[in-house]
């Protein structure tokens, strides 16, 4: 694994107001500190840095880039992470894998466990592992690959990332469940959060947000 070293680019904000914000966090930067001084530098520490009211509500992997959403003070922290508790957060993602998946779309269900010896790999274990599912589209197939749509109905730490390389289809530029000419095709991990949809706690009000592809 690379050494730690998150460009110093502005987060840069897709929505906020009194009760939370939205941004797109970058490919490299961690949601959250990570242990030790030299991974201080985080997608939370940037905004607390502007809004020192700010609160994690869920987390990205630090390859992953796309919507992060952020609340402002405790109560709405606790209301936001009700939602995700509940699945009332409707998330969708954009990944580019090794091959085309057969059938084009479809749901893939394998329960996924820590690996402990292996930390922070997670691996499929049909004996312990929690239900983990997530839907897929295939958008697009181009050069022998694949862009999809992913749809995560649950949870689990690095479960797309898991599913994907399962099924024999990982994520280009996966350091973690790519090997070969898949880890090489791309220099950074292929998987962006582009959609966000929720009703804001405070307002009633139905929301939904989508941030760019950047590959």
């Amino acid at each position: 694994m690379s050494a730690y070293a998150p460009a110093p680019a502005p987060v840069s904000y897709i929505y906020r107001d009194e009760y939370l914000i939205l941004i797109d966090k970058p490919s490299g930067l961690l949601s959250v500190p990570g242990r030790g001084a030299e991974k201080a530098d985080c997608a939370i520490a940037r905004v607390q840095a502007e809004f020192p009211d700010a609160l994690t509500v869920h987390r990205l992997d630090m390859a992953t880039s796309g919507l992060l959403l952020v609340a402002r003070g405790k109560e709405m922290q606790r209301a936001l992470s009700g939602l995700f508790e509940r699945g009332e957060v409707e998330k969708s993602y954009l990944a580019d894998v090794w091959g085309a998946p057969a059938p084009a779309s479809g749901e893939i269900d394998l329960p996924l466990i820590t690996d402990w010896p292996n930390r922070p790999l997670q691996k499929v274990d049909h004996d312990i592992g929690k239900p983990s599912r997530t839907l897929y589209e295939t958008l697009a197939v181009s050069g022998g690959n694949a862009r999809l749509k992913l749809t995560p109905l649950t949870g689990r730490s690095h479960q797309l990332r898991v599913h994907l390389a399962a099924i024999g289809h990982p994520i280009l530029g996966d350091e973690f469940y790519a090997a070969g000419d898949a880890l090489a095709a791309r220099e950074r991990l292929a998987l962006h959060a582009a959609r966000l949809a929720f009703t804001h706690p405070a307002t009633g009000e139905r929301m939904a947000f989508e941030a760019p592809c950047p590959f």
